[in-house]
């Protein structure tokens, strides 16, 4: 049984005409040329977009509007919009110019300029079909990167774990529409668990199953490479528990086109039969993100079910300018109000305005995950083809704390999962909140490892203190030839006493890994290179592409393929990039 409630939010109370999708080519009235990178703006408001490589511009607008055309060298123009459908000649002016010319996503000053010259960032007029805002407000969580840790000092690595991927198909967005992403855009470890792998299946009591392998690390040969892998057991379909959603859709005015609200609409006919209220929802006014929760909250417990699946899924770009809508202030919101037993997923859409950092948070408290849906084949991954993995909870404040061996491992350092970082001692504190697992999730985390004897050069050595003398700690060693252990910690959805899971690990000291092995610490790799890593050692493009071909013998619905595609499309932007220093 799957019970849907709709909670449409307009919050905001502004009624917009109904708006167009204005079209057009601006060219130069002397000699018909094409003009490239020509200002098109809204008067009075913030909305804009430049002209294309073929002088054409795209920009949504409403009848009776006006659009100002600007130019370097030319004089500017103001035409009242009466139909979808406005080419502009523009006419030089012989004038000294001192005005601000568009230059991708932001702007700057051209000072005594005469002619018609105008400086364009070519990379953002790849696609003129999207649309281009004249600033870009996204918003992404600052990530200060993983780095070495001596085991003498900390033997223990604790984290939460996690299961979205919406860094993976934002990454994959930019990517497709000419633009390398900003490193704080990538989480490692989103990109690795975009992919399934082929893990044991929980055969005893427990939810989840513990796999672990290790290899050559591919960016830095002396070092190991350690990939620890959970599977959360399967529940057949006609055995799901029953469902109450609630989906919170924004339709506020920033939601408007074919990437926000359109999206967002088709993303639900793939799940529900509700078609005549989905397509009734249109865009307009602001977005009061708090009040939109806290309504979602309280038809949810209306009809909450006890023994049920009951969630929350936003739909929204996370651009909350009303009320509560500071990354704080939704947190503690949602802080409260997960206490009822309802879950909070996020389902981010749009571009150019995007706040990443805020549905990461928003799922992280709430309990849910966080997906972006960039087109209609990412939604039905997620709402159709994973929706019980992603909707059902079989395990909850799932933890992991690996203690490596002293006598094998000289340091280590986790691959990603800054933001899921716990204290050692959280890790036995049932108090403290973790990740979920749904059913059939597969879950990967690498580890890379400098063993005993290796040269170390990313661990810094420290001065000896002048006021006091540090006691030399002598390591005792077991004997042990095990690489380190793995502790899991996980709770039963309906329970608040946890249960530890405990598996230790032996190095055989080889390569012969298996195919999932090596694709997953491709796509690693791909991630320390658009962050720009400082422990990227010699990783490359060329290593990722060769790799990744090692492990597509699991690629049924073709996404590992997409994958090498784009790192070969990122590989050709940063040559351009290059070529043009």
């Amino acid at each position: 049984m799957l019970t849907v409630m709709l909670v449409i939010t307009t919050l905001g109370g502004t009624v917009w005409a109904q708006p167009l999708i204005v079209k057009g080519t601006v060219t130069d009235g002397s000699d018909g040329s094409l003009l490239v990178g020509c200002a098109v703006t809204v008067k009075g408001t913030s909305r804009g977009t430049v002209t294309n490589l073929q002088g054409q511009y795209r920009i949504e607008a409403n009848k009776g509007e006006t659009l100002i055309f600007s130019y370097i060298g030319f004089e500017k123009v103001e035409k009242i919009i009466f139909s979808a459908k406005m080419d502009v000649s523009l006419m030089a002016s012989s004038d000294v110019l001192e005005e601000c010319v568009v230059v991708g996503y932001g702007s700057q000053r051209k000072v005594a300029v005469t002619g018609a010259i105008s400086t364009v960032n070519l990379a953002s007029l790849r696609h003129p079909s999207v649309r281009m805002d004249a600033v870009n407000t996204e918003e992404y969580k600052s990530i200060s990167e993983n780095g070495f840790k001596q085991v003498g000092e900390s033997p223990l690595s604790t984290f939460s774990i996690d299961v979205d991927a919406a860094s993976y198909s934002n990454m994959r967005r930019m990517i497709n529409s000419g633009t390398l992403p900003v490193p704080d855009a990538i989480r490692t470890e989103e990109l690795v668990n975009y992919f399934s792998y082929d893990y044991a299946k929980p055969t005893g009591s427990d939810p989840v199953k513990i796999t672990m392998e290790a290899g050559v690390c591919p960016w830095n040969a002396d070092h190991r490479l350690v990939r620890i892998g959970l599977k959360a057991r399967e529940i057949p379909t006609d055995k799901l528990p029953e469902s109450n959603l609630v989906f919170l859709i924004d339709v506020s005015g920033s939601m408007w086109g074919p990437t926000r609200l359109d999206l967002v609409k088709s993303s639900l006919k793939l799940l529900v039969n509700k078609r005549d209220a989905i397509d009734e929802l249109t865009s307009g006014g602001s977005t009061a993100g708090g009040a939109g929760i806290q309504l979602a909250y309280k038809v949810a417990k209306q009809n909450f079910l006890p023994k049920g699946n009951n969630r929350i899924i936003l739909c929204s770009d996370g651009d909350f300018n009303v009320g509560v809508s500071s990354v704080e202030g939704l947190e503690q919101l949602i802080e409260n109000e997960r206490k009822s037993g309802v879950f909070l997923s996020v389902l981010g859409y749009g571009m150019g305005n995007y706040k990443d950092n805020k549905g990461q948070a928003l799922a992280e408290k709430g309990n849910g995950n966080h997906a972006y849906i960039d087109n209609l084949q990412e939604a039905n991954r997620v709402l159709v083809g994973e929706f019980g993995a992603t909707l059902h909870t079989v395990a909850k404040d799932v933890k992991l704390q690996v203690e490596f061996n002293p006598a094998q491992v000289q340091a280590y350092r986790l691959v990603g999962y800054e933001s899921r970082l716990l204290k050692d001692e959280d890790f036995n504190n049932d108090a403290k909140d973790a990740g979920e697992l749904g059913a059939g999730h597969t879950v990967t985390a690498f580890y890379e490892v400098i063993p005993v004897g290796v040269k170390n050069d990313y661990v810094g050595k420290v001065d000896d203190l002048k006021y006091q003398k540090k006691q030399k700690e002598t390591v005792q060693p077991t004997g042990s030839n095990e690489l380190l252990t793995v502790k899991l910690r996980y709770k039963a959805p309906d329970k608040d006493v946890s249960k530890k899971m405990e598996v230790p690990f032996v190095d055989n000291k080889g390569n012969n890994v298996s195919s999932d092995f090596r694709f997953a610490s491709a796509v690693a790799m791909f991630g320390q290179l658009l962050r720009d890593s400082d422990f990227k050692g010699a990783a490359s493009y060329d290593k990722v592409i060769g790799l990744a071909k090692q492990g597509l013998n699991n690629d049924e619905k073709g996404y590992r393929r997409e994958f090498i595609r784009l790192v070969e499309t990122a590989k050709g932007m940063k040559r351009e990039i290059a070529e043009k220093k």
